[in-house]
């Protein structure tokens, strides 16, 4: 097949319009929340960016960021929200299950008692990570246990452990189908029970109310339950226990003493040069370590056995990177196979096939420009070629917003080789970097959005290996497109980078959010907003940054709904909620009134969220209990009721929150000690009497019973009003 030269259109999408021009009138993204783009695109708002950028990103970016762990990416939520994000939704990551045992450990039991004879080999080898006491403590008072933690961290291993230890006369291995709201009924057989890696999703949550099912079954016939999974935000009034797993060297020696049963023999070998570089060379995982273990147990003083050791960890992973490229007989496809599988590790293999050609017309447009680029039909099939890069494939359900669909997903059998191969290919061949700018321009326009998302991942690791030449050839021209999709993958690209900690990103964002050109004040708002629920270390910085835009005054009507978006998200940041607060109260006091009057349009519209994890579900659970966090937002309500520009939607955010009540019983108690503190004046009463009469139910109903009783505090003495 020959590929046609490439065409032109589209091409002046890189070019912005003049400042607050638009030939024949005000652009279309005058309108609030518009954006210069395709029409679907426009209304995009920053809560559902920054839920799409983690739904896409790899997992091996996150497994790299410091600030990401537990049930939360830096204290967050995040996930899929039902039609929260547009076309396909891949949930990066991989499930793997290690057994650290002998080759029989690794049978799969789908349900039913696992055999003694495995119990008893993995407990030879298992080895106890630092929260292991507390846990088996934690089971045995309360039966039931959820161990969370990421994959290939030995997790399992340790639910079975931890029912082993408690001596129960048999482990049940429970069906993979088994799903949170029956889970309690299959706990019929007394022992111990394991339900490994549940699958949860937004509308699938584990709650507590599942778990006390569970315990009141388990009590009566003297049974226990540890339920596996990975690092999850669906997890309802559920407080995990976070497996962290034990130190390689010790994992290392469990299973030498077990290959080896020599004391004096084990000694030896951890003292080999290649067994003591792999332990410093970072922290290995409990599978990795178990792997090595067997490859020292068969060191027999010999060059080839030195070899292998020598060839087992980072040090061989970056050579053979090097080798993959630099090789004089693999194809020019076959190399862009392995860049395209290294931005598409763990998503599905079409894409990877697909967008790898399309890398390879750029190799040959870059190689041989005088010929046209062609592309065999038909080649190696799937499990060839993922065997020459030492890469795997296997059927997975993808979550969509459709619900879940198999595809066949591709992966690196070594984590860090997508990292290494990029940088690799960025740093060590930059003869190839026109071809690579220009394929990931080409994916930052791509229709789907794990595409896009992808093509920022790659940008932001070659930003780590060499950030002036990314922002130089990538980013910025993203940056100052007038298109809506390049400007969201600038911001996705430095929000990434900021989290693999890319050096002076912080700096750039600060200081493009007052840079003379719209379109990168954009992207730098807009990534601060994704940047600060995934770190919230950087929400003081975030919003000093903003409020110097603001305090710049001259923005757009555009640039000041993505000012408020990405303000607004500062609340979203669980740890920091209280902070940001009394943050947003004192820039109510400031000399400026763009300042006060962002501070009160991003209060306004982080209380007009009702999504799980919003602002009123905190104040309902933590925030009401903290005086000075209670004292903030009164204070905010307050203000932004009695500010004209601000009270329509303010009081649309309280309707938000009365219907919530309506089916949250927390909520309504919230609301009824929040209530009264926003009465100061006669105004005040009778505006809020005045929305709570008029309220009615979403489909035009009657007024919400709740309603009634919060009119019953703000008018005592009289009589409700008759309903109508």
């Amino acid at each position: 097949m020959t590929v046609p030269p490439p065409t032109t259109p589209g091409a002046l999408d890189d070019v912005p319009p003049p400042e607050g021009q638009w030939p024949g009138g005000p652009h279309p993204a005058s309108e609030a929340g518009a954006d210069y783009g395709e029409p679907e695109e426009r209304t995009q708002e920053a809560r559902a960016a920054q839920r799409e950028l983690v739904a896409h990103t790899p997992g091996f970016i996150f497994s790299e960021a410091a600030s990401f762990g537990g049930s939360l990416v830096g204290g967050a939520q995040h996930g899929v929200s039902a039609g929260g994000s547009a076309r396909d939704v891949f949930m990066g990551g991989k499930t793997e299950i290690h057994h650290h045992g002998t080759a029989s450990a690794s049978a799969a039991y789908v349900s039913g008692e696992i055999p003694r004879q495995r119990l008893d080999a993995l407990a030879g080898v298992f080895v106890e990570g630092p929260s292991f006491a507390s846990d088996l403590a934690r089971l045995r008072d309360e039966r039931v246990l959820v161990l969370a933690g990421a994959h290939s961290t030995g997790r399992y291993a340790a639910a079975l452990m931890l029912l082993h230890r408690l001596g129960v006369p048999a482990v049940h291995a429970l069906s993979a189908e088994t799903g949170p709201a029956n889970l309690g009924t299959r706990l019929t057989a007394p022992g111990g029970h394991v339900l490994r890696d549940l699958p949860l999703s937004r509308n699938r949550p584990l709650r507590e109310t599942h778990l006390y099912a569970a315990r009141d079954r388990l009590t009566k016939t003297d049974g226990y339950l540890v339920v596996t999974l990975e690092n999850s935000p669906f997890l309802l009034g559920v407080t995990p226990s976070v497996w962290e797993p034990p130190e390689a060297a010790e994992v290392l020696r469990a299973h030498l003493a077990d290959l080896r049963k020599d004391p004096g023999d084990i000694a030896g070998l951890l003292a080999l040069a290649p067994v003591r570089d792999f332990l410093a060379r970072g922290a290995h995982r409990p599978a990795e370590a178990a792997r090595f273990a067997a490859e020292v147990a068969r060191y027999d003083g010999g060059e080839e056995a030195a070899a292998r050791l020598a060839d087992f960890g980072h040090t061989a992973l970056e050579q053979q990177c090097r080798e993959w490229l630099s090789d004089p007989e693999a194809t020019l496809r076959d190399k862009a196979f392995l860049i395209s599988l290294a931005v598409f590790d763990q998503a599905p293999y079409v894409l990877a096939a697909e967008l790898a050609d399309k890398l390879y017309v750029h190799f040959q447009r870059l190689q041989h420009p005088e010929q046209p680029p062609e592309i065999p039909l038909f080649g190696l099939a799937a499990e060839t070629r993922l065997e020459r890069a030492r890469a795997e494939g296997e059927v997975r359900d993808e979550a969509t917003e459709w619900g879940s669909v198999p595809q066949f997903t591709a992966y690196f059998k070594k984590e860090n080789t997508p990292r290494l191969l990029l940088g690799e290919v960025w740093t060590g061949h930059p003869s190839a970097r026109p071809a690579l700018v220009s394929w990931l321009k080409e994916l930052a326009r791509d229709s789907r959005p794990v595409v896009r998302t992808r093509a920022a991942a790659a940008a932001a690791l070659l930003a780590r290996a060499d950030l002036p030449s990314t922002v130089a050839l990538l980013i910025d021209g993203w940056a100052v497109s007038k298109a809506f999709g390049p400007r969201v993958t600038a911001a996705n690209t430095l929000t990434l980078a900021q989290l693999l900690d890319a050096p002076v990103v912080l700096r750039l964002l600060t200081q493009w959010c007052t840079d003379t050109h719209w379109a990168r004040r954009w992207t730098a708002i807009r990534a601060f907003g994704l940047l600060t629920p995934l770190r919230p270390d950087l929400a003081g910085p975030a919003l000093s940054a903003l409020a110097a835009r603001a305090r710049a005054g001259g923005s757009s009507r555009t640039e000041s709904n993505n000012l408020v978006d990405s303000t607004a998200l500062l609340l979203s940041v669980g740890a920091r909620r209280g902070e940001m607060l009394s943050e947003l109260v004192r820039l109510l006091h400031h000399d400026t009134a763009s300042v006060r009057a962002l501070s009160l349009a991003a209060f306004v519209r982080a209380c007009d969220n009702a999504e799980e994890g919003a602002l009123v579900e905190w104040y309902a659970d933590t925030g009401m209990y903290e005086v000075d966090s209670a004292r903030d937002l009164a204070a905010l309500w307050r203000t932004a009721l009695g500010d004209r520009g601000h009270t329509r939607g303010a009081l649309d955010a309280l309707h938000t929150w009365v219907r919530l009540a309506e089916r949250r019983a927390d909520v309504a108690q919230a609301l009824e000690l929040l209530l009264p503190a926003l009465v100061v004046t006669a105004d005040d009463r009778k505006r809020l009497s005045h929305e709570l009469v008029g309220l009615r139910a979403p489909d035009g109903g009657a007024r919400p019973p709740v309603a009634d009783r919060l009119l019953g505090l703000l008018i005592p003495s009289t009589p409700d009003p008759s309903r109508s």
